[in-house]
């Protein structure tokens, strides 16, 4: 048998997931210190530009089902109750004085009877349960309030009886009456262990009409009573102690027999003992003190119960809380039920992403079994900083390009018109072109012409090996320095990799001692606490890395907010003192001065406002001929990436210092950012 509904998938022309604006904001969070799995975890829950995240979503779900608890009360079938009741007896008073032929001392025994009935509605049904009545419209009223409630009940545990078995007949009740029976039959014969599948099958074959769900075996027919039936319980939890009382000695009225009742008690017991795990204790907080809100009826009482367990359960997947969670956990169709078919295609779309995302290649996990980033992932991440940091310089400078380029470096793919003293090679097509278009309106002229040629333009190749020291002692993570010192970082490591891949970049990150990193250790490096600015010790490797390439220009950019408070002894020991101790700045100068005599051009970032500071770094960079940095956080990726592309000329004046001077940015490495 094959069963439709309408689609909910959203628009099946859609392009795919773009996983790029996540990655971008996946790698900030790593570089701020969050694991990429946390990282992944937080950028689905905001959500993206045009994406709604796990938080919206859950906020809906909140939303919902304070709602639902706003805008109902439990009072729904007693109102009904009642206004039964009313009916009943208001009829019977006017038959009462119509009626001429009555007995004088019957009717005021009547009257008398009617007036003096509880105020309790359950009490009022039982003192007129033996009543005669003698207006045909009264005794209707109260034979309403005992088919109401009967199918109240039954609607409690069975959804949509209540509609279905309105205006039943005697044969209908006994039908119910009927199914029960067989139903807890199967049940305790499922609890022995005695059951078949042909007993299942012979009982929906009997009474499937009363299973809209339609379960496939006796599991699914439980799970589906029994979270009906729970949500049934925790109604009756919810209600006031005088809701309870009322509604359980009503009950006995149902269909005017006992016997409903006992069958339905019965089959509680039996789904209690097969399914304990269900919520058979919970309880909620309508608004029964709101003259606003709405009286639920039994059964839709039943149902609202359900929806706020479906809810509860969507919170918990939304949440994502839970050991193992992913968002393929997320129950669409509940979702959609409940919140609408957009919601779902919402919560699709964040498990295709999530899944894109850890089946792109952009994340793997280590041996540790921890989650990181691929160095595609890094290599994504560093080109959308550097195209940041292109566009800073571009603000500031009002150019990206320049037309000076060298004849020993790889073709750029760009042309230019030839001018006098230029080397570089030819280019053909672009060259025949020009003679040809200047022909077309000159068919006499020369073939060529000194006019047409254009020659192609390189990329400078001067080899540089470059050592970026970036101060990782606790002031910077404190300071809110950490991320703009890892961008700069990955920026600069990614346009040496791509455009200039002669030079050799060597990360040293010091705090209290120094060491050398990978571009991946870096960017996942937590923010340390310890105190120390071991300067010292990040010279000592930067002017190892000089000595290892003795063929290329030495290129020493230091980025730090405070003066050396530490240093390497020969013993191996790291030697701390605040403030600095004279050996700390002694050693550090000390090693200063061999980075010049290996030849290296130095440029100093220096970041805070400190005097003291200030003074020292102006010093250090006089006694090198370096260049001295202010740049604002924001900043310094462009004027690192700046000093960097114009080591060639040792910035803007040759021996510039000074806050703001970002040096020949572009110096003769030509265009350097796609």
């Amino acid at each position: 048998m094959s069963r439709y509904r309408r689609y909910d998938g959203g628009d099946p022309l859609a392009p795919p997931v773009d996983i790029a604006e996540a990655l971008d904001a996946i790698g900030q969070d790593v570089m701020a210190g969050y694991s990429p799995e946390r990282a992944m975890r937080e950028f689905l829950r905001r959500g993206g530009q045009d994406q709604s995240g796990l938080d919206d979503l859950a906020r809906r779900v909140a939303e919902r089902r304070r709602d639902l608890l706003q805008r109902h009360n439990l009072d729904g079938t007693l109102e009904e109750v009642r206004e039964l009741l009313d009916k009943a007896v208001l009829e019977e008073r006017k038959q009462l004085a119509r009626d001429a032929m009555m007995d004088d001392g019957d009717r005021a025994f009547r009257e008398l009877r009617l007036q003096n009935l509880p105020d309790s509605p359950a009490a009022a049904v039982t003192e007129l349960g033996d009543y005669d009545w003698q207006s045909r419209e009264a005794r209707e009223a109260f034979e309403q309030i005992k088919d109401l409630l009967g199918r109240e009940l039954l609607d409690q545990r069975f959804a949509g009886m209540k509609q279905a078995l309105e205006n039943a007949t005697d044969e209908d009740r006994q039908a119910i009456n009927e199914m029960l029976g067989d139903l807890n039959e199967l049940l305790e014969k499922h609890a022995r262990g005695e059951d078949t599948p042909e007993d299942f099958d012979e009982f929906m074959a009997k009474h499937g009409q009363h299973f809209p769900e339609n379960p496939q075996d006796i599991d699914e027919l439980l799970d589906a009573l029994a979270q009906r039936s729970a949500a049934a319980q925790r109604m009756l939890n919810s209600m006031s102690a005088e809701q309870r009382a009322e509604l359980m000695q009503l009950s006995a009225q149902a269909f005017g027999s006992p016997a409903l009742m006992e069958q339905l008690d019965r089959l509680d017991a039996n789904l209690m003992s097969l399914r304990p795990g269900e919520d058979w204790g919970g309880s909620e907080q309508f608004g029964d003190g709101d003259p606003s809100t709405t009286g639920l009826g039994l059964g839709d009482g039943t149902g609202v119960l359900q929806d706020l367990a479906d809810l509860d359960a969507l919170a918990d997947q939304l949440s994502q809380g839970y050991g193992g969670a992913r968002l393929d956990d997320v129950d669409l169709d509940k979702l959609a039920r409940q919140l609408g078919s957009e919601a779902a295609v919402d919560a699709r779309k964040l498990q295709e992403l999530e899944k894109a995302l850890r089946e792109s290649g952009a994340m793997e996990r280590g041996f540790d079994g921890e989650l990181r980033l691929t160095p595609k992932a890094m290599c994504q991440l560093g080109r959308a900083l550097l195209r940041d940091v292109a566009q800073r310089m571009s603000g500031r400078q009002g150019q990206r390009d320049v037309r000076q380029a060298g004849a020993a470096g790889d073709l750029s793919g760009a042309t230019r018109a030839w001018e006098f003293g230029d080397t570089e090679p030819w280019d053909l097509p672009r060259t025949m072109l020009n003679g040809v278009l200047r022909r077309a309106g000159d068919p006499g002229g020369r073939l060529l012409s000194i006019d047409d040629v254009e020659v192609a333009e390189t990329e400078a190749r001067t080899q540089a090996a470059v050592a970026l020291c970036v101060d990782t002692s606790f002031s910077m993570a404190m300071d809110g320095r950490w991320v703009p010192m890892k961008q700069t970082a990955l920026a600069l490591h990614t346009l040496i990799g791509s455009r200039f891949r002669g030079d050799s970049l060597e990360l040293i990150g010091f705090g209290r001692h120094a060491q050398t990193m990978r571009i991946e250790e870096l960017t996942a490096l937590d923010a340390r606490w310890a105190k120390g600015t071991n300067l010292h010790h990040a010279l000592l490797l930067a002017n190892r890395h000089f000595r290892k390439h003795p063929n290329a220009q030495p290129v020493l950019l230091i980025v730090t907010d405070g003066e050396p408070t530490s240093h390497l002894e020969s013993s191996g020991d790291v030697f701390f003192s605040y403030p600095p101790h004279p050996t700390t700045i002694a050693l550090a100068v000390r090693e200063l001065d061999n980075a010049r005599r290996l030849g290296a051009q130095t440029t100093f970032f220096r970041l805070g406002d400190d005097p003291g500071l200030a003074r020292f770094i102006e010093s250090m960079a006089r006694r090198v001929e370096g260049s001295v940095i202010a740049p604002e956080s924001d900043d310094l990726g462009a004027a690192v990436v700046g000093s960097y592309l114009g080591s060639r000329r040792g910035g803007a004046d040759g021996r510039g210092s000074g806050p703001g001077t970002y040096g020949d940015w572009f110096g003769s490495r030509g265009f350097w950012v796609g």
